[in-house]
């Protein structure tokens, strides 16, 4: 994490958990966008799309080259990827499994499903 001279470590720290429980908040991924839009540069938000759409491929097993080929994101950022899904702090692995376990929805559907279960 970037040092801040005028900030002690426990303020980044405490900073850096009010920024955690600020995501775990938001309730839909439109309301995830609108926030990470305001949140992140566009230059940022591509180099987190870019990472997370090189972690399925990893997950897959799919040679670097072949990522790179099917993504356009560099090697060194596919290795980066590959080493936190291989032995990271299990947030690419949690993410992933959830997402599979969510039953495919579409429109309406997703709206009628989100507005009954937030209220």
């Amino acid at each position: 994490m970037k040092q801040h001279r005028n900030v002690s470590s426990r303020q980044e720290q405490q900073a850096e958990k009010r920024l955690y429980a600020a995501v775990a908040a938001l309730r839909t991924a439109e309301e995830c966008k609108a926030f990470f839009k305001d949140l992140c540069t566009p230059a940022e938000l591509q180099a987190m799309a870019d990472r997370w759409a090189v972690v399925e491929y990893v997950q897959k097993g799919l040679p670097y080259r072949e990522i790179h080929r099917l993504t356009g994101v560099s090697v060194t950022t596919i290795g980066r990827v590959a080493r936190f899904v291989a032995a990271g702090n299990g947030g690419y692995q949690l993410v992933s499994q959830r997402i599979e376990g969510q039953p495919k929805r579409n429109g309406d559907a997703t709206k009628r499903t989100e507005a009954a279960r937030h209220g």
